[in-house]
């Protein structure tokens, strides 16, 4: 096909078998679009795509990735913002012909739907590092390593000491959205027997946590899907998910207190901490 169509953050050129997405620089463009440069999406990674009508004389046109076919999407698990769907094209209105046809087009090259068995889209490359509120995280492509910070990490943390994740011994990432207050990055165990009832992650040294500038979605994102890209690479795993244990009152008690201090100084609204402080309540 050889055609491109740009948008608003993005332009996209359809070839035979892939879509290639460049993504602009700018700082109306949001930080994960630039973090990800350019992407090639093969036809075959995805289950669909879609035209719709957008907001204020818009449409989007957007293509649906294979459950399975996308180490980013997979990590991100549906947590994505709308603005930053990667896979979400914004265009003039009066551009809805020409993206209409460039749909039916690649609906007529899909080849295949369903899960995908494998990853189709290349992850994003390591060496891969990111500064989280409670230490640092690195991955070279072989082993993830968490080195706490000493004004952040939780006492727990510092008793485990610095920490060291071969990729052989993981069974996945759990990654949770930055942009609630309070986030995290936490290594799955690829024994399931081992995964009994993990800690908090304020409390995990297998896990990291972030938030309100610590480990923006922008750098924790594509390392997580790095990470999980690697593990799947590295062979087949089922780690067991298990629901968390309730938090000790002290804990949520200290928590309440850092976000009343987070709220005092400006940084979270009034119904951000009204919303944080009943969730953390729920905990108890």
């Amino acid at each position: 096909m050889g055609d491109v169509l740009a948008g608003f953050h993005a332009a996209w050129e359809f070839e035979s078998d892939s879509v290639l997405i460049r993504y602009e620089r700018g700082i109306r463009t949001p930080k994960l679009f630039q973090a990800l440069g350019v992407r090639r999406i093969p036809l075959a990674a995805l289950a669909g795509v879609t035209l719709a009508a957008g907001r204020r004389g818009t449409v989007v046109l957007r293509a649906e990735p294979r459950p399975g076919a996308d180490p980013l999407m997979d990590a991100a698990d549906g947590q994505l913002k709308e603005g930053c769907d990667p896979y979400r094209l914004v265009l003039p209105a009066e551009r809805e012909t020409l993206a209409e046809h460039f749909a039916e087009q690649v609906r007529a090259r899909l080849p295949a739907s369903g899960p995908a068995d494998r990853y189709l889209v290349a992850a994003p490359r390591a060496p891969r590092q990111f500064k989280a509120y409670d230490g640092k995280a690195s991955f070279d492509g072989k082993a993830v390593r968490f080195r706490w910070s000493w004004t952040g990490a939780s006492s727990a943390k510092w008793k485990a000491g610095d920490q060291s994740f071969p990729v052989a011994d993981m069974g996945g990432v759990e990654w949770r959205s930055p942009e609630v207050l309070e986030g995290h990055l936490r290594l799955l165990p690829r024994d399931p027997g081992a995964a009994a009832q993990p800690p908090q992650p304020d409390q995990d040294p297998a896990a990291v946590v972030f938030g309100l500038g610590y480990g923006p979605v922008h750098e924790s994102l594509p390392f997580a899907a790095a990470v999980l890209a690697a593990v799947r690479a590295a062979g087949p795993a089922a780690p067991v998910p298990v629901p968390a244990p309730r938090r000790d009152p002290a804990d949520i008690a200290e928590r309440i207190r850092h976000l009343g201090e987070l709220h005092q100084a400006g940084l979270v609204t009034d119904e951000e901490f009204t919303s944080k402080k009943a969730e953390l309540l729920a905990e108890l």
